[in-house]
């Protein structure tokens, strides 16, 4: 986990399937530099991220695509 204050300044953008009014959403960097993204909780957004690898966010959103994560 990273602290968010030492990333540099970036745009956290959230689905587009998100609600306004909270929820359960994570926020994405998507134009963060390097071979990791961060990732953090809408509800916190001065709390910790998640570097997580590009390749390994890649699989994460083709399997969300492809209905993996259906009740």
């Amino acid at each position: 986990m990273i602290d968010p204050t030492d990333l540099p300044a970036t745009a956290w953008r959230k689905s587009s399937y998100s609600g306004q009014n909270g929820g359960n959403c994570l926020e994405v960097a998507t134009d963060h530099p390097g071979p990791a993204l961060p990732v953090r909780d809408s509800k916190n957004p001065t709390g910790p991220a998640l570097l997580i690898p590009s390749p390994a966010w890649k699989a994460f959103l083709v399997h969300v695509r492809g209905g993996g994560f259906k009740a």
